[in-house]
């Protein structure tokens, strides 16, 4: 049974859904958002009995927003606070897509060199 797209998430659901997982033993990195919930004033998790936290949409996006500044573009807690406060910062989603399109053109040209530099030594070969 899948849970519906506006049902509160679980700490755990929410890791798997930011990818949030230790290299090493392959287990949930939860203490990353319990570190961020203190942080960040923004992130609002609703705890019902027995101290559980579940999150909501906005929530998970705000937690987004917060991994793509701290871990993609590298800014500072304090930097993250800031531009999460300014009303600007909202649409960052369109600061990420650009991005991840520069990204995935740097390793398609890097392709495209190898490519090249292959075709070109078999035909030093004939």
């Amino acid at each position: 049974m899948n849970k519906s797209d506006d049902a509160y998430k679980s700490i755990g659901e929410v890791a798997k859904i930011l990818n949030l997982v230790n290299k090493k033993n392959g287990s949930l990195n939860t203490h990353t958002i319990r570190f961020w919930e203190k942080n960040f004033k923004n992130i609002k998790p609703k705890i019902f009995a027995g101290r559980r936290r579940y999150y909501d949409n906005k929530s998970i996006e705000i937690l987004k927003k917060i991994k793509f500044l701290l871990k993609s573009q590298g800014m500072t807690i304090n930097g993250v606070k800031k531009a999460l406060n300014k009303s600007s910062s909202l649409n960052l989603d369109d600061s990420a897509n650009k991005s991840i399109n520069i990204n995935k053109k740097l390793v398609l040209k890097n392709k495209i060199n190898k490519i090249s530099k292959l075709v070109k030594e078999i035909k030093g070969l004939k």
